[in-house]
């Protein structure tokens, strides 16, 4: 079962974002507020696409990031993940456990982002 704050919460979120319209009338026997909401569907593509838009604009910055940057790793703790800069700081010795630092191939990571822009880019498109 939902509570109903939980449902109250959800509600006034959509609603602050312009997804849900509110009417309020007031009960006639009990004196409580009666609230009807109605959900605006002209609002939600917009509202779908400035949300991808925001987060194609935060996956491009991480892309950015993880190509401009070596990364190394501590495989000791598996924990410890920093830049070349950071590395050369510590001596590459892990700030966390002092095991040795590695160097870290993120080329996996590189072209998960870039598919994954690509992919909100194509949705962005229709």
């Amino acid at each position: 079962t939902v509570r109903l704050n939980t449902v109250r919460k959800i509600l006034y979120k959509l609603y602050d974002h312009g997804l849900v319209s509110c009417t309020r009338v007031r009960d006639e026997k009990t004196g409580w507020f009666i609230f009807y909401w109605k959900l605006q569907t002209d609002q939600l593509d917009a509202f779908i696409r400035s949300r991808k838009r925001r987060v194609l604009e935060k996956l491009k910055h991480k892309l950015d990031y993880e190509t401009n940057h070596s990364f190394f790793i501590c495989k000791k703790c598996g924990d410890v993940r920093v830049t070349f800069e950071e590395a050369m700081e510590s001596s590459f010795r892990c700030p966390k456990c002092g095991g040795q630092l590695e160097s870290s191939d993120n080329a996996p990571v590189v072209e998960f982002l870039e598919k994954r822009i690509k992919q909100i880019e194509d949705e962005l498109k229709q």
